[in-house]
């Protein structure tokens, strides 16, 4: 009975967990999603045109959140005998390429759903579009890069110890010893 006790507390702590950092995820990528929003609607408003999709933003976030909770099983630890950046620069190319394959994917189904060719829907992320869909592909890289920065290195110094760096306590400082200048 006290295993069963046990398993259940786990398997909801996992839950909670998970739930978190799906929230924070969302809340990191919709921050930065609403941004680059915020530009394109201020660029297309200076032409004449309304355009704030906030609600599509904060579902898109929500998805690429979810899709990045699940990557992280399917791409595996690699360089983490190496410094820092290259298990970073590992992830977040590694996630770049999911995420872009997943746009694609989504492209094409949104265009079935609009009875359109996946020919015709890929020509929506390419053709007069390719400037601002590379432009969105290097703004992503540019958003993985320190997320997964921040991860590497909380896992670098010790689970979670970087989150309570930041948010809850820091340690006070180590004591310096002398350099050689300073005793002369």
């Amino acid at each position: 009975m006290a295993t069963e006790t046990t398993a259940k507390a786990t398997l909801v702590q996992r839950a909670v967990h998970e739930f978190k950092e799906l929230a924070i995820l969302t809340a990191y990528l919709y921050v930065t999603l609403g941004a680059v929003i915020l530009m394109k609607a201020a660029v297309l408003h200076g032409a004449g045109v309304s355009f704030i999709p906030w609600g599509i933003a904060i579902v898109k976030a929500l998805v690429l959140a979810k899709f990045m909770l699940i990557g992280r099983a399917m791409i595996g630890e690699r360089f983490n005998d190496r410094p820092l950046i290259w298990p970073t620069l590992h992830k977040a190319f590694a996630f770049l390429v999911l995420l872009v394959v997943l746009v694609i994917i989504e492209e094409v189904v949104v265009g079935l759903f609009h009875r359109q060719s996946v020919a015709a829907s890929l020509g929506e992320l390419t053709g007069a579009r390719l400037y601002e869909t590379l432009a969105g592909i290097l703004i992503l890289l540019l958003v993985l890069i320190p997320y997964f920065a921040f991860h590497v290195l909380d896992e670098a110094l010790g689970e979670g110890r970087l989150a309570r760096m930041f948010f809850i306590e820091r340690p006070p400082p180590m004591p310096t010893r002398p350099s050689a200048t300073t005793q002369r």
